[in-house]
C-alpha cells in the first residue's frame, strides 16, 4: 500500500512553499488509494515557536487536508532515535566530535555541498576529552544513487559531498537526518514526496537506511517556490503565511505551480470542486523539474 506524509516543521506558520510541498505529496497519495500521515517535526526544540504547531494544523484543516491516522510528534520519539544511534554505534560506526564550526572551517581545505568537509580531526580521538561532543558517523566513497520520480537518476559520493556528518549534537539533540530516517521506518512510509531543498540530503538519509537494514521508499523532489529575489521561500527569507480566507485562490496557484494546469473556470470553484478536479487529473509526471536552482551532487 501507498503510505505518503507530509512533516512540517514548527518554526512558524505554513507558507506557499509548503503548502506546494503538502499539496504534491496528498495527491499523489490519494490518487494512488494510499494513506497521508501527518508528522511534526519539532525536534529542534530551540527553533520552535509557540503555538506553531496548532496553526499548522488549523491551516490545513482550512485546506481541506484530511490525514490518515493520529499525528506523530517527533519530540516524543527520542527513545527510538536513541535505539538507531546505539545500533550504528554497534557496528563501529559513529564517533564523538568537539570541534567548532570555526575550527572545522579554520583547519579544513576541502568544500562540498553544504560549506566545508569535517577533516576527521576527532576521528581517532576527541581533540577535547572534557568538552561536550556531538557524534559524526563515518562516510565512504562508495556512491549512492537512486532514482528520482522527478528529477531522474541521482548519484552521490558521501564522504567527497558531504563527508562525516553529525547524528547528535553537543547539546544533546538528535539530528534530522537520524530522526527522519527512524520515523519514515516506523511509519511504514513507501513513497515521500517534498520540497527539493531536500534533494541533496536524500542519499544521507539512504545511507542510514542501509545501516539500519530499512527499506528505503520512493523518491520524489517538487522545484521550490522562490520570491522575487530568487530566495526559497522559507522563514528565514520572511515568507507570508498562507491566508486561510484566500485558501480556494492559493490552492489554485499551487495546482499551476506543479505543472497540473487547472482550467481557469476553477479560480472561482469551491474548495470541494477544486480537490475533486486534482483527484480526476494529478499527474506526477507534469511536475516540472528544477529550474533555476543548482543542487550540487
Amino acid at each position: 500500500m501507498y503510505v505518503g506524509r507530509f512533516a512540517p516543521s514548527p518554526t512558524g506558520p505554513l507558507h506557499f512553499g509548503s503548502l506546494v510541498a503538502a499539496v504534491a505529496s496528498y495527491c499523489d497519495a490519494k490518487v494512488n488509494h494510499g494513506k497521508w500521515l501527518l508528522r511534526i517535526e519539532d525536534l529542534d526544540k530551540p527553533r520552535e515557536i509557540p503555538s506553531a504547531a496548532d496553526t499548522i494544523l488549523r491551516q490545513l484543516e482550512a485546506f481541506g487536508f484530511e490525514w490518515d491516522g493520529e499525528i506523530i510528534y517527533q519530540s516524543q520519539r527520542h527513545a527510538f532515535y536513541t535505539e538507531a544511534f546505539q545500533q550504528l554505534n554497534a557496528q563501529h560506526l559513529l564517533y564523538p566530535c568537539t570541534c567548532t564550526r570555526k575550527e572545522i572551517a579554520d583547519s579544513s581545505q576541502q568544500w562540498g555541498i553544504e560549506g566545508v568537509i569535517y577533516p576527521k580531526t576527532c576521528l581517532t580521538h576527541a581533540l577535547k576529552p572534557l568538552a561536550p561532543s556531538a557524534w559524526r558517523i563515518k562516510t565512504n566513497a562508495t556512491p549512492i544513487q537512486f532514482e528520482d520520480a522527478i528529477q531522474g537518476t541521482l548519484s552521490q559520493q558521501l564522504n567527497e559531498a558531504v563527508g562525516d556528518f553529525i547524528l547528535t549534537r553537543a547539546d544533546g539533540l538528535f539530528a534530522y537526518q537520524l530522526a527522519v530516517v527512524v520515523d519514515d521506518a516506523a511509519q511504514g512510509i513507501t513513497h515521500i514526496v517534498r520540497g527539493a531543498d531536500l534533494l541533496a540530503s536524500t542519499p544521507r538519509q539512504i545511507y542510514l537506511q542501509q545501516l539500519l537494514q530499512l527499506n528505503t521508499p520512493h523518491y520524489a523532489h517538487v522545484a521550490l517556490a522562490c520570491n522575487a529575489a530568487g530566495e526559497k521561500l522559507s522563514k528565514q527569507t520572511l515568507a507570508k503565511s498562507i491566508d486561510a480566507s484566500q485558501a480556494n485562490q492559493r490552492l489554485f496557484e499551487a495546482l499551476s505551480f506543479l505543472g497540473q494546469h487547472p482550467p481557469d473556470e476553477l479560480k472561482n470553484a469551491t474548495m470541494a470542486d477544486l480537490w475533486h478536479w486534482a483527484m480526476t487529473y494529478w499527474q506526477l509526471e507534469n511536475v516540472p523539474k528544477i529550474k533555476n536552482m543548482v543542487v550540487k551532487m
